[in-house]
């Protein structure tokens, strides 16, 4: 019954977001699968590593289709998901445990500028509705 209801919250929660708050999402599953992928690198499970190392891959592969190619933003962003891209399955195939944190500290950055976006977007939402 509680995993049910988790699954309803998480469902709803993608569901209600803005698609400022989806990549958000997209940011932190991405590092969530990369800490678990070290934690298979550690603890020697190859399955494990593999498994969520192609998913942080597939949610960087998610990102750079999403981006708007047109922005001149998209054409400084996109080289960094390729680095990153490349760097994952580097960390997977020769198990290196620092490639893999070097592509976490991407993905960190790039999961804090994004919060930050948010957080002033919403503060100037805010305040432009404050004074209407």
């Amino acid at each position: 019954m509680m995993q049910q209801q988790q699954q309803a919250y998480k469902t709803n929660s993608v569901n209600t977001a803005t698609p400022g708050e989806l990549t958000l999402m997209l940011y932190n599953g991405c590092l969530k699968f990369m800490k678990y992928a070290k934690k298979g690198m550690e603890d020697k499970d190859i399955p494990m590593k593999n498994t969520n190392i192609q998913k942080a891959q597939n949610i960087i592969s998610e990102l750079m289709i999403t981006l708007d190619h047109d922005s001149a933003i998209a054409k400084e962003i996109m080289p960094l998901y390729e680095y990153i891209n490349r760097r994952l399955l580097d960390a997977n195939i020769k198990n290196d445990v620092e490639i893999l944190m070097e592509a976490y500290a991407l993905v960190e950055d790039f999961r804090n500028t994004w919060k930050e976006v948010i957080k002033q977007t919403r503060t100037q939402a805010y305040s432009q509705g404050a004074r209407a």
